[in-house]
Protein backbone atom coordinates (compact mmCIF):
# COMPACT_ATOMS: atom_id res chain seq x y z
CA UNK A 1 0.00 0.00 0.00
CA UNK A 2 1.22 3.56 -0.82
CA UNK A 3 2.11 5.45 1.67
CA UNK A 4 -0.97 8.35 1.98
CA UNK A 5 -1.87 11.31 4.28
CA UNK A 6 -4.82 11.11 6.64
CA UNK A 7 -7.44 14.13 7.25
CA UNK A 8 -10.90 14.69 9.28
CA UNK A 9 -12.73 17.86 8.33
CA UNK A 10 -15.50 17.98 10.57
CA UNK A 11 -18.12 19.67 7.47
CA UNK A 12 -18.85 18.97 3.86
CA UNK A 13 -16.83 22.25 2.46
CA UNK A 14 -13.33 21.18 4.12
CA UNK A 15 -13.53 17.70 3.17
CA UNK A 16 -14.22 19.21 -0.86
CA UNK A 17 -11.66 21.53 -0.13
CA UNK A 18 -9.21 18.58 0.82
CA UNK A 19 -10.36 16.58 -2.10
CA UNK A 20 -9.87 19.13 -4.47
CA UNK A 21 -6.23 20.07 -3.78
CA UNK A 22 -4.46 17.06 -5.10
CA UNK A 23 -3.98 14.90 -8.23
CA UNK A 24 -6.35 14.85 -11.36
CA UNK A 25 -5.56 11.17 -11.69
CA UNK A 26 -8.43 8.89 -10.62
CA UNK A 27 -5.67 6.48 -9.33
CA UNK A 28 -4.04 8.91 -7.71
CA UNK A 29 -6.33 11.37 -6.52
CA UNK A 30 -7.42 12.16 -2.83
CA UNK A 31 -10.28 10.02 -1.79
CA UNK A 32 -12.91 10.28 0.39
CA UNK A 33 -13.17 7.14 2.87
CA UNK A 34 -16.12 5.95 5.23
CA UNK A 35 -16.57 2.38 5.75
CA UNK A 36 -13.56 1.74 3.82
CA UNK A 37 -14.48 -1.93 2.60
CA UNK A 38 -13.73 -1.32 -1.02
CA UNK A 39 -11.36 1.38 -1.11
CA UNK A 40 -8.87 -0.06 1.08
CA UNK A 41 -8.56 -3.66 -0.75
CA UNK A 42 -7.92 -1.57 -4.26
CA UNK A 43 -5.45 0.53 -2.40
CA UNK A 44 -3.95 -3.13 -0.80
CA UNK A 45 -3.59 -4.37 -4.69
CA UNK A 46 -2.51 -0.48 -6.02
CA UNK A 47 -5.43 -0.15 -8.34
CA UNK A 48 -6.06 2.71 -6.25
CA UNK A 49 -2.78 4.85 -4.83
CA UNK A 50 -4.66 8.10 -3.19
CA UNK A 51 -2.32 10.53 -2.01
CA UNK A 52 -4.57 11.56 0.92
CA UNK A 53 -7.32 9.82 2.58
CA UNK A 54 -10.41 12.19 3.96
CA UNK A 55 -12.27 10.43 6.59
CA UNK A 56 -16.17 12.05 6.30
CA UNK A 57 -16.70 10.04 10.15
CA UNK A 58 -16.50 13.12 11.72
CA UNK A 59 -19.07 14.99 9.77
CA UNK A 60 -22.02 15.28 11.42
CA UNK A 61 -25.64 14.71 9.82
CA UNK A 62 -24.03 12.04 6.98
CA UNK A 63 -25.50 9.46 8.72
CA UNK A 64 -29.28 10.67 8.93
CA UNK A 65 -32.07 7.93 8.23
CA UNK A 66 -35.40 9.62 7.96
CA UNK A 67 -38.48 7.80 7.09
CA UNK A 68 -41.57 9.59 6.50
CA UNK A 69 -44.79 9.95 4.50
CA UNK A 70 -42.84 12.01 1.71
CA UNK A 71 -39.95 9.95 1.46
CA UNK A 72 -36.72 7.93 2.55
CA UNK A 73 -33.88 10.29 3.30
CA UNK A 74 -30.53 7.77 3.70
CA UNK A 75 -27.28 9.58 4.59
CA UNK A 76 -24.35 8.44 2.54
CA UNK A 77 -23.03 7.38 5.64
CA UNK A 78 -25.78 4.93 6.91
CA UNK A 79 -24.41 1.77 7.66
CA UNK A 80 -25.98 -1.64 5.28
CA UNK A 81 -26.72 -3.09 9.21
CA UNK A 82 -28.93 0.35 9.96
CA UNK A 83 -30.94 0.21 6.23
CA UNK A 84 -31.14 -3.58 6.80
CA UNK A 85 -32.46 -3.68 10.24
CA UNK A 86 -35.03 -0.53 10.17
CA UNK A 87 -38.46 -1.49 10.70
CA UNK A 88 -40.21 1.01 8.92
CA UNK A 89 -37.97 -0.07 5.86
CA UNK A 90 -38.95 -3.33 6.30
CA UNK A 91 -42.53 -2.85 6.03
CA UNK A 92 -42.87 0.18 4.28
CA UNK A 93 -39.53 -0.42 1.05
CA UNK A 94 -39.22 -4.52 1.58
CA UNK A 95 -36.75 -4.32 -1.64
CA UNK A 96 -34.27 -1.79 -0.21
CA UNK A 97 -33.98 -4.22 2.69
CA UNK A 98 -33.27 -6.93 0.80
CA UNK A 99 -30.76 -5.54 -0.99
CA UNK A 100 -29.04 -4.58 2.12
CA UNK A 101 -29.07 -7.69 3.56
CA UNK A 102 -27.37 -9.82 0.53
CA UNK A 103 -24.81 -7.96 1.32
CA UNK A 104 -21.78 -9.79 2.01
CA UNK A 105 -21.56 -10.55 6.06
CA UNK A 106 -22.47 -8.83 9.03
CA UNK A 107 -19.08 -7.61 10.02
CA UNK A 108 -18.72 -5.87 6.78
CA UNK A 109 -22.05 -4.22 6.48
CA UNK A 110 -22.00 -2.54 10.07
CA UNK A 111 -18.87 -0.70 8.61
CA UNK A 112 -20.16 -0.58 5.08
CA UNK A 113 -22.03 2.73 3.94
CA UNK A 114 -24.80 3.14 1.43
CA UNK A 115 -22.18 5.73 -0.68
CA UNK A 116 -19.46 3.30 -0.35
CA UNK A 117 -21.78 0.86 -1.59
CA UNK A 118 -22.55 2.57 -4.69
CA UNK A 119 -19.54 3.95 -5.43
CA UNK A 120 -17.68 0.68 -5.74
CA UNK A 121 -15.15 -0.41 -8.02
CA UNK A 122 -15.30 -2.92 -10.06
CA UNK A 123 -14.40 -6.77 -9.01
CA UNK A 124 -12.86 -8.22 -12.65
CA UNK A 125 -9.78 -10.13 -11.53
CA UNK A 126 -8.07 -8.14 -14.38
CA UNK A 127 -9.02 -4.85 -13.30
CA UNK A 128 -8.11 -5.87 -9.69
CA UNK A 129 -4.66 -7.71 -10.47
CA UNK A 130 -1.98 -5.46 -10.20
CA UNK A 131 0.71 -6.64 -12.89
CA UNK A 132 -2.50 -6.49 -15.02
CA UNK A 133 -2.76 -2.99 -17.15
CA UNK A 134 -6.30 -3.75 -18.36
CA UNK A 135 -8.47 -0.94 -20.27
CA UNK A 136 -10.39 -0.17 -16.60
CA UNK A 137 -6.77 1.25 -15.60
CA UNK A 138 -5.58 3.39 -18.95
CA UNK A 139 -4.52 0.37 -20.74
CA UNK A 140 -5.80 -0.73 -24.54
CA UNK A 141 -7.20 -3.97 -23.52
CA UNK A 142 -10.06 -5.43 -21.80
CA UNK A 143 -8.76 -9.12 -21.07
CA UNK A 144 -12.05 -10.18 -20.37
CA UNK A 145 -13.74 -9.95 -23.45
CA UNK A 146 -11.82 -13.06 -24.74
CA UNK A 147 -10.34 -14.37 -21.52
CA UNK A 148 -11.84 -15.74 -18.49
CA UNK A 149 -15.11 -13.45 -18.39
CA UNK A 150 -17.27 -16.20 -16.01
CA UNK A 151 -18.42 -12.70 -13.81
CA UNK A 152 -18.50 -10.40 -17.04
CA UNK A 153 -21.33 -8.32 -18.47
CA UNK A 154 -24.21 -9.44 -20.85
CA UNK A 155 -25.47 -6.30 -21.63
CA UNK A 156 -23.97 -3.10 -22.19
CA UNK A 157 -20.33 -4.27 -22.62
CA UNK A 158 -17.79 -2.82 -24.70
CA UNK A 159 -14.86 -1.71 -24.43
CA UNK A 160 -15.00 -3.40 -21.12
CA UNK A 161 -17.08 -5.66 -19.82
CA UNK A 162 -17.42 -5.07 -16.57
CA UNK A 163 -20.03 -5.54 -14.11
CA UNK A 164 -21.24 -3.21 -11.36
CA UNK A 165 -20.67 -4.29 -8.41
CA UNK A 166 -23.52 -2.88 -6.21
CA UNK A 167 -26.83 -4.24 -4.60
CA UNK A 168 -28.50 -1.61 -3.58
CA UNK A 169 -28.01 0.58 -6.77
CA UNK A 170 -30.47 -1.52 -9.09
CA UNK A 171 -32.80 -1.58 -5.92
CA UNK A 172 -32.59 2.32 -5.81
CA UNK A 173 -33.16 2.39 -9.31
CA UNK A 174 -36.42 0.75 -9.91
CA UNK A 175 -37.64 3.08 -6.83
CA UNK A 176 -36.78 5.97 -8.37
CA UNK A 177 -33.99 7.85 -6.16
CA UNK A 178 -32.11 10.80 -6.50
CA UNK A 179 -28.76 11.24 -5.19
CA UNK A 180 -27.63 14.52 -3.91
CA UNK A 181 -24.23 15.37 -4.56
CA UNK A 182 -21.96 17.87 -3.11
CA UNK A 183 -18.56 19.72 -4.77
CA UNK A 184 -16.70 22.87 -5.26
CA UNK A 185 -19.62 24.57 -7.04
CA UNK A 186 -22.06 23.73 -4.40
CA UNK A 187 -24.89 20.96 -4.57
CA UNK A 188 -26.41 19.13 -7.45
CA UNK A 189 -29.18 16.68 -6.99
CA UNK A 190 -28.63 14.12 -9.85
CA UNK A 191 -31.31 11.12 -10.61
CA UNK A 192 -29.93 7.73 -9.79
CA UNK A 193 -30.11 6.52 -13.48
CA UNK A 194 -28.27 8.90 -14.54
CA UNK A 195 -25.57 8.68 -12.21
CA UNK A 196 -24.25 5.60 -13.35
CA UNK A 197 -22.13 5.35 -16.92
CA UNK A 198 -21.28 3.03 -19.43
CA UNK A 199 -17.97 2.24 -20.35
CA UNK A 200 -19.05 3.26 -24.03
CA UNK A 201 -20.44 6.26 -22.90
CA UNK A 202 -18.55 8.13 -20.24
CA UNK A 203 -15.01 7.76 -19.02
CA UNK A 204 -14.01 4.18 -19.29
CA UNK A 205 -11.87 4.63 -16.19
CA UNK A 206 -14.89 5.30 -13.96
CA UNK A 207 -18.53 3.92 -13.44
CA UNK A 208 -20.25 7.35 -12.38
CA UNK A 209 -20.65 10.73 -12.91
CA UNK A 210 -18.94 11.85 -9.61
CA UNK A 211 -16.17 13.71 -10.06
CA UNK A 212 -12.65 13.36 -7.73
CA UNK A 213 -13.93 16.45 -5.96
CA UNK A 214 -17.51 15.77 -5.04
CA UNK A 215 -19.05 13.54 -2.05
CA UNK A 216 -22.30 11.68 -2.36
CA UNK A 217 -23.96 13.36 0.89
CA UNK A 218 -27.48 11.68 0.71
CA UNK A 219 -30.04 9.56 -1.32
CA UNK A 220 -33.81 10.27 -1.42
CA UNK A 221 -36.55 7.18 -2.17
CA UNK A 222 -39.38 9.37 -2.89
CA UNK A 223 -42.72 7.69 -1.77
CA UNK A 224 -44.69 5.92 -4.37
CA UNK A 225 -46.55 2.99 -5.07
CA UNK A 226 -44.22 1.28 -5.98
CA UNK A 227 -42.10 0.55 -2.92
CA UNK A 228 -44.53 -1.54 -0.73
CA UNK A 229 -44.62 -4.24 -4.25
CA UNK A 230 -40.42 -4.67 -4.09
CA UNK A 231 -38.01 -7.41 -4.18
CA UNK A 232 -34.84 -7.97 -4.45
CA UNK A 233 -33.51 -11.49 -5.37
CA UNK A 234 -29.77 -12.62 -5.59
CA UNK A 235 -27.49 -15.43 -6.65
CA UNK A 236 -24.38 -15.90 -5.33
CA UNK A 237 -22.00 -18.72 -5.62
CA UNK A 238 -21.07 -18.79 -1.97
CA UNK A 239 -23.60 -18.27 0.79
CA UNK A 240 -22.10 -15.37 2.36
CA UNK A 241 -19.55 -12.77 1.42
CA UNK A 242 -20.09 -12.88 -2.31
CA UNK A 243 -21.13 -10.74 -5.38
CA UNK A 244 -24.22 -11.53 -7.80
CA UNK A 245 -23.71 -13.52 -10.62
CA UNK A 246 -26.85 -11.97 -11.17
CA UNK A 247 -29.84 -10.04 -9.51
CA UNK A 248 -33.21 -8.47 -9.90
CA UNK A 249 -34.60 -5.69 -7.85
CA UNK A 250 -38.70 -5.53 -9.01
CA UNK A 251 -40.83 -3.20 -7.99
CA UNK A 252 -44.33 -3.14 -9.18
CA UNK A 253 -47.85 -0.64 -8.50
CA UNK A 254 -50.53 -2.98 -8.21
CA UNK A 255 -54.56 -1.89 -9.56
CA UNK A 256 -56.02 -5.03 -7.47
CA UNK A 257 -54.45 -7.97 -9.36
CA UNK A 258 -53.71 -5.65 -12.67
CA UNK A 259 -49.83 -4.55 -13.03
CA UNK A 260 -50.73 -0.77 -13.19
CA UNK A 261 -46.79 -0.41 -13.70
CA UNK A 262 -43.32 -1.66 -13.55
CA UNK A 263 -39.89 -1.66 -12.82
CA UNK A 264 -36.98 -4.33 -13.68
CA UNK A 265 -33.57 -3.69 -12.94
CA UNK A 266 -31.04 -6.08 -13.23
CA UNK A 267 -27.65 -6.19 -11.39
CA UNK A 268 -24.50 -8.08 -11.98
CA UNK A 269 -24.73 -8.19 -15.61
CA UNK A 270 -24.09 -5.07 -16.58
CA UNK A 271 -21.43 -1.75 -15.96
CA UNK A 272 -24.28 -0.19 -14.69
CA UNK A 273 -27.68 -1.54 -12.87
CA UNK A 274 -29.41 -2.60 -15.98
CA UNK A 275 -32.96 -1.90 -16.50
CA UNK A 276 -35.30 -3.50 -19.12
CA UNK A 277 -38.14 -1.25 -20.08
CA UNK A 278 -39.78 -3.83 -22.68
CA UNK A 279 -40.41 -6.10 -19.80
CA UNK A 280 -41.72 -3.55 -17.85
CA UNK A 281 -43.99 -2.82 -20.71
CA UNK A 282 -45.23 -5.87 -21.45
CA UNK A 283 -46.44 -6.57 -17.73
CA UNK A 284 -48.53 -3.25 -17.67
CA UNK A 285 -52.21 -3.86 -17.54
CA UNK A 286 -51.34 -8.08 -17.13
CA UNK A 287 -52.45 -10.18 -14.24
CA UNK A 288 -49.38 -11.85 -13.19
CA UNK A 289 -49.54 -15.73 -13.98
CA UNK A 290 -46.90 -17.93 -14.42
CA UNK A 291 -47.00 -17.53 -18.29
CA UNK A 292 -47.23 -13.87 -17.91
CA UNK A 293 -44.32 -14.76 -15.33
CA UNK A 294 -42.36 -16.41 -18.29
CA UNK A 295 -42.28 -14.87 -20.48
CA UNK A 296 -41.46 -11.50 -19.00
CA UNK A 297 -38.36 -13.08 -18.01
CA UNK A 298 -37.55 -13.87 -21.73
CA UNK A 299 -38.21 -10.57 -22.60
CA UNK A 300 -35.92 -9.23 -20.11
CA UNK A 301 -32.99 -11.09 -20.94
CA UNK A 302 -33.84 -11.01 -25.10
CA UNK A 303 -30.86 -8.78 -26.26
CA UNK A 304 -28.25 -10.50 -23.95
CA UNK A 305 -25.10 -10.45 -26.11
CA UNK A 306 -22.55 -13.47 -23.53
CA UNK A 307 -19.29 -13.96 -23.83
CA UNK A 308 -17.96 -17.44 -24.10
CA UNK A 309 -18.44 -18.37 -20.13
CA UNK A 310 -21.13 -16.41 -19.21
CA UNK A 311 -24.11 -17.74 -21.25
CA UNK A 312 -25.24 -19.32 -17.97
CA UNK A 313 -26.16 -15.74 -16.33
CA UNK A 314 -29.26 -15.52 -19.52
CA UNK A 315 -31.37 -18.37 -18.10
CA UNK A 316 -30.11 -18.03 -14.85
CA UNK A 317 -31.31 -14.39 -14.45
CA UNK A 318 -34.53 -15.19 -16.66
CA UNK A 319 -35.46 -17.40 -13.37
CA UNK A 320 -35.03 -14.29 -11.06
CA UNK A 321 -37.07 -12.23 -12.65
CA UNK A 322 -39.92 -14.95 -12.41
CA UNK A 323 -39.58 -15.51 -9.19
CA UNK A 324 -39.55 -11.90 -8.31
CA UNK A 325 -42.80 -11.26 -10.09
CA UNK A 326 -43.99 -14.10 -8.34
CA UNK A 327 -43.20 -12.74 -4.46
CA UNK A 328 -44.23 -8.97 -5.56
CA UNK A 329 -47.82 -10.41 -6.70
CA UNK A 330 -48.35 -12.13 -3.34
CA UNK A 331 -47.21 -8.89 -1.07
Amino acid sequence: MKAFEWTNPTNVNEAVKLLSSGSGDIDEAPRPIAGGQDLLTTMKDYTSRPTRLVNLKNIKGLNRLSLDAKGLTIGSLTTLTELEEHQGIKRSIPGLAEAAHSIATPQIRNLGTVGGNLCQRPRCWYFRLEEVNCIKKGGSECYAATGENKYNAIFGGGPSYIVHPSDLAPMLVALGANITVVGPAGKKVIPIDKFFTLPSEGNIRRENVLKNDEIITEIYVPHSGFAAHSTYLKFKERESLDFALASVATAVQMSGKTVKDARIVLGGVAPTPWRVPAAEKYLIGKTITKEVMTEAGKIALAEAKPLEKNAYKVPLAQTLVRRALEKVATV
